[in-house]
């Protein structure tokens, strides 16, 4: 690259780029090395990989000039003997900067999957426990068996991890030097191991270092995300009799909604009718059984009614509702609402209540990878979010440059008044552009409206494959061919993630007879059907065409009345006039004015981060404080230690009864079993805290003050208390030889667990706080 084109891109980058001459001055002395590792048998090969390992690894590893180059020349001939691919020198460039620990921006098809492999080696062979985490479970397994010849010829080992596994397959998985697994897998491995009472029991060992597949996925999209850990209390329960009233209420007469379609409310005439269809209660009374008790459950049916939508927040199949995750358009499969709400849908579409859970545990994505001493990651479109990662993750972003110039031309956006005139043109653009022979990928915002375009196209005889949360499963092998001559695909916002769009379909090669026809036709070409709330998403969708180097092309459509425009900016500028007859626009201020949408939009998401981020660390550290004595009893006599001094005589009285393992054991798991069940409760009672708290801003508080003010105090009683209540079923408890049995004495663990990630709470105050603020500020700018 010149120095002209080095300059340039220095300035074009946003802040918080790394420089990359570093590690480019480094690529000749790695071809260099070429020549003499081609002369190596495999065994050699493995050996000389072997020579780069350490026994004794520091807390942080680092890799000098001298080791990134050899790992690397080593790297490259391991993937040209086991897959048949000469790493490019910008997949070298991504793998050091995953070595040297920051995020590297690679693009569609650039070979993020071996960079990442290559940098997981180097990791393993420096002693090292790396964990692959990607955003979903066919990625983490494809990845592993697809990169598994490479590692076997650089000596370390790999495994995954998956729903279907095992305890114990999940342990050697974990084993292996280095494991792959999706996010939440790996987090609720982390949960369930919270809660085991015997070391030997344990899956996961210590986290030392997490390389992260589509970075901006899982640190920003996901990062506010709980991973909870149920246990059962009952069946879930449904109050069917609100929801059939509640579904008879009209909006404008019987409730109101605010202009974003984020809070629901009874008028005086729907609580009228409300009160009088439940038999005359007062809904709003003081007095215990007045009738307010009914209250929490109307407010969610209302919710259920006014505010989710199915086929665009949920959908229903196999008897289940389905949450859909709202940055990918995916069922979110182990995803669901806290269970008010949830009861709620689920009394709404008229299936029986799912199983109603106590919360045992949770944590963020971003407590979890926190967890990690230390972490990088890759992906498409990381410089959008740099100053998140930065500040978040205090992690810098490096743009490794394609290995062939992007030529896909991106065309301006398409405007038009109406939802129904851009979709018109949408049908007509697939139409003009389907007959000369290209492939075109269609994005759009959600089920429903994929489904209707769908339909659209089939009255206008263009036949279309849709991929969307319904069918979820075929992600790949749908979007694998989405680049075949004359294919039409109509897919949900993310567009098969994670898999490359080949000119020609999945089994087209450099060179064939079917690529070179869609070359010259002009490559994929990509349709937004409108702007996603943040513009790194539309980068995504953007960059499934132009793959390393393939011609391609993209056009956004948008309407004034599209959600991000009525949820964001609804104040549209007067005097914005449309075509009458094609309702098209082309006054730069509504372009300016959807800019500006999206920009609230994704101002909105990041004060949400930051407010979610506010609240846990202090929950987080609490949680630290609380495992590392839960880990002390796990592993060492502290247990035993703890209740032969609070209670010396029927401790004396039971260790004449018992052989010494079985009364360590004992003491063990009474104190954990109350650990545990009184950190469950210090979160029921933060989540009550959580949801009030806002409540104190209007006395001119500080929210998060009074939260910690709250918090902490509660906190200091939880460990005296669990040894009180220790020593108290100690003296009650039956112990013999066969172990002790908790539930005799009234102590009782859930007879069943499960694992989930909660959606956004609907009815967080915080969310509402955010968008005002930033609305605010934005509207100063504008004035």
């Amino acid at each position: 690259m010149s120095r002209v084109g080095k300059r340039l891109r220095r300035i074009i980058q946003r802040p918080a780029s790394v420089e990359l001459t570093r590690y480019e001055a480094l690529l000749p002395a790695v071809e260099k090395r070429e020549a003499e590792l081609e002369k190596l048998s495999d065994a050699e090969l493995t050996a000389a990989a072997g020579e780069l390992r350490t026994t004794e690894p520091p807390e942080r590893v680092t890799f000098s000039e001298d080791e990134l180059v050899t790992l690397c020349a080593l790297g490259r001939e391991a993937a040209r003997r086991a897959l048949d691919e000469r790493a490019f020198d910008v997949q070298l460039l991504g793998t050091m900067g995953l070595l040297t620990g920051h995020v590297v921006q690679m693009a569609t098809g650039e070979g993020k999957t071996l960079a990442g492999a290559l940098a997981a080696a180097g990791y393993a062979l420096r002693g090292k426990r790396v964990h692959i985490i990607s955003v979903n479970d066919y990625l983490a397994r494809r990845d592993a068996e697809w990169m598994r010849p490479v590692y076997d010829l650089l000596g370390v080992s790999v495994g995954w991890v998956e729903p279907a596994l095992s305890r114990e397959e999940r342990r050697t998985a974990y084993a292996a030097e280095i494991c792959y697994g999706a996010v939440s897998e790996i987090g609720f491995d982390v949960l369930r191991d919270r809660l085991v009472t015997r070391e030997e029991d344990l899956v996961q060992p210590e986290p030392e270092v997490a390389i992260i597949d589509e970075a901006d996925s899982v640190l920003v999209d996901e990062a506010r995300v709980p991973l909870v850990m149920a246990g059962s209390v009952d069946a879930g329960v449904a109050d069917e009799e609100v929801a059939n009233i509640v579904r008879r209420l009209r909006l404008g007469l019987h409730y109101e909604t605010d202009a974003d379609g984020r809070n629901a409310w009874l008028t005086a005439a729907g609580s009228s009718v409300v009160e009088k269809a439940l038999g005359g209660i007062d809904l709003y009374g003081e007095e215990p059984g007045s009738g307010s008790d009914r209250l929490a459950s109307i407010n969610a049916a209302l919710h259920a009614h006014a505010l989710l939508t199915r086929d665009v927040d949920y959908l229903v199949r196999d008897g289940k509702v389905q949450l859909i995750n709202a940055s990918r358009g995916r069922v979110a499969e182990l995803q669901r609402w806290p269970d008010g709400l949830q009861a709620a849908v689920e009394a709404k579409e008229q299936i029986p209540p799912s199983e109603r859970g106590e919360i045992l545990d949770s944590i963020t994505v971003q407590a979890l990878l926190a967890r990690y001493p230390q972490v990088a990651g890759m992906t498409g479109t990381a410089v959008a979010v740099a100053e998140q990662l930065r500040e978040f993750y205090r992690l810098e972003v490096a743009v490794i440059p394609p290995n062939m110039p992007n030529i896909r031309e991106d065309a301006a956006d398409r405007i038009f008044a109406s939802p129904s005139h851009k979709l018109r043109a949408i049908v007509e653009e697939i139409r003009e552009v389907h007959e000369t022979g290209r492939p075109i990928l269609v994005g759009t915002q959600d089920v429903a409206e994929s489904e209707e375009l769908a339909e659209k196209l089939a009255k206008a005889e263009l036949p279309c494959v849709v991929l969307n949360a319904r069918n979820d499963a075929e992600e790949a092998a749908i979007i694998a061919e989405a680049g075949k001559h004359s294919a039409i695909t109509v897919s949900t916002q993310m567009a098969g993630r994670g898999t490359d769009i080949r000119l020609g379909g999945a089994s087209a090669t450099v060179g064939s007879a079917e690529r070179e026809r869609v070359a010259e036709l002009g490559g994929l070409h990509v349709i937004g059907t409108a702007r996603y709330p943040s513009s790194r998403l539309d980068d995504q969708l953007r960059g499934r065409a132009g793959r390393q180097g393939d011609p391609g092309s993209s056009v956004f459509f948008a309407s004034l009345n599209d959600d991000l425009v009525l949820g964001y900016a609804p104040d549209v500028p007067g005097g914005i006039e449309s075509d009458e007859e094609t309702g098209e626009i082309t006054a730069a201020t509504a372009y300016r004015h959807i800019q500006h949408a999206q920009r609230v939009a994704e101002g909105v998401d990041l004060e949400i981060h930051r407010n979610t981020w506010r609240y846990t660390r202090l929950i987080e550290r609490q949680r630290g404080e609380l495992l590392a004595y839960r880990d002390k009893l796990l592993r060492t006599p502290l247990a035993t230690e703890t209740m032969e001094k609070a209670a010396p005589e029927r401790y004396a009285e039971l260790a004449e009864q018992l052989a010494a393992d079985t009364l360590v054991q004992a003491c063990r798991e009474i104190m954990l079993y109350h650990l545990d069940q009184l950190w469950a409760d210090h979160l029921a009672f933060l989540t009550d805290v959580r949801e009030s708290i806002h409540l104190r801003a209007l006395a001119r508080e500080t929210p998060i003050d009074e939260f910690h003010r709250a918090a902490v105090p509660q906190f200091r009683k939880l460990l005296p208390e669990a040894e009180e209540r220790s020593v108290q079923t100690l003296a009650e408890a039956e112990i013999t030889e066969d172990g002790v049995d908790l539930a005799a004495s009234g102590v009782r663990r859930p007879t069943s667990t499960w694992t989930y990630l909660v959606h956004d709470n609907p009815f967080d105050s915080d969310a509402e706080q955010a968008l005002k603020k930033v609305r605010s500020m934005l509207r100063k700018k504008r004035s």
